[in-house]
């Protein structure tokens, strides 16, 4: 059976245009692709809460959506860039549903479950495979969360040994700053008590600097904050601002300050500088649960938390700009700790 693979990126500006052609170019049903004779085909899109250029996160959702559909027959993927205004974010994911194009819509954020709510009451046959985010009774949506208390738990353990070893610009520390591109409830909740509560395990004493950016793109306004928060003390920053993130990197590698990064591999952005990776695994997760899908095991309804134990969430130990931003002692520690909580040792649930 001949098999059908293409992956198309939309840019913002074009993708109004091509969502209201699809919606009024009159399909009634889904699109299927496929040569004459064969079965229907299936056609997934990956919907993108910004633009993949210089997200990495959103990156590895693409990738592990594509890598599950190249190893079926008959299936095409689609990227969907739906740009920074979040305002935009609902009325296009209606646009899409409404095409009545897609057996499936993958995305990732953590407000993307109320948005596939919202529009899985008007158009009810439309599924949803959804990462990052919680919601759990409607039958048209699976939700995957990760454990992002755990992750960001590690972040704060490693930043808060490398400000009390004093080996920055700052001296020893008791300071340490975590710069988000916008406050949402993950990171109010559940990030931000976890980053603080790892570096007091360390000492009751440390402290933690918030900043937020406003936006996901501003490396401007993030290389504003970091330089404020380094000269206030903060030894150690936790980036977790999308493009502003570059802007805060420069800023504390002209101050040597030290980063942690957030979601992926980081260390070969700046080495010495970045001083640590809490990732996840969001390929491993795209791949496996859109392979759920196609192989018809995927639970819609339910909803699943994941982390360390899962293979989901992690801390980067082997890179070799690790090895060589941080001493012997720190990684000792740091080792330790991923040790305890993957063995069950401790658990930090949310």
């Amino acid at each position: 059976m001949q098999r059908l693979f293409h992956t198309t990126r939309l840019p913002e500006k074009a993708l109004a245009v091509t969502l209201m052609l699809l919606v009024f170019s009159g399909f009634s049903g889904c699109v299927k692709r496929s040569a004459a004779g064969e079965a229907p085909g299936i056609s997934i899109a990956v919907f993108v809460p910004g633009v993949m250029s210089g997200s990495p996160i959103y990156e590895m959702l693409a990738q592990g959506v594509q890598k599950a559909g190249a190893e079926y027959p008959q299936v095409e993927v689609q990227v969907v860039e739906a740009g920074y205004n979040q305002a935009e974010w609902e009325p296009k994911l209606t646009a899409l549903a409404a095409a009545e194009s897609y057996d499936l819509i993958v995305s990732s954020n953590p407000s993307l479950p109320a948005l596939a709510q919202s529009v899985s009451a008007k158009f009810p046959k439309q599924k949803f495979l959804l990462l990052d985010g919680e919601i759990s009774g409607n039958p048209a949506i699976y939700t995957m969360r990760y454990n992002q208390r755990e992750q960001a738990y590690i972040a704060g353990h490693i930043a808060a040994l490398i400000a009390q070893e004093g080996k920055t610009a700052a001296g020893v520390s008791k300071k340490i700053g975590l710069i988000a591109g916008q406050e949402y409830p993950a990171m109010n909740t559940i990030m931000l008590p976890a980053y603080g509560e790892a570096a007091r395990s360390i000492d009751p004493a440390f402290q933690v600097d918030f900043r937020v950016v406003g936006n996901w793109f501003d490396a401007g306004k993030g290389a504003e904050l970091a330089l404020d928060m380094i000269r206030g003390g903060s030894a150690v920053l936790l980036c977790v601002a999308g493009g502003a993130n570059e802007g805060a990197v420069q800023a504390a590698s002209e101050a040597g300050a030290k980063v942690i990064w957030f979601d992926t591999n980081g260390y070969d952005i700046r080495p010495g500088t970045v001083a640590g990776s809490a990732i996840l695994r969001q390929d491993k997760a795209a791949y496996e649960q859109t392979r759920r899908f196609l192989d018809g095991t995927l639970p819609f309804g339910t909803s699943e938390i994941v982390g360390i134990k899962d293979g989901y969430v992690d801390f980067i130990e082997d890179d070799q700009n690790y090895i060589a931003a941080v001493s012997p002692e720190i990684r000792a520690k740091q080792g330790e700790l991923l040790r305890r909580i993957r063995s069950g040792e401790l658990v930090l649930g949310y």
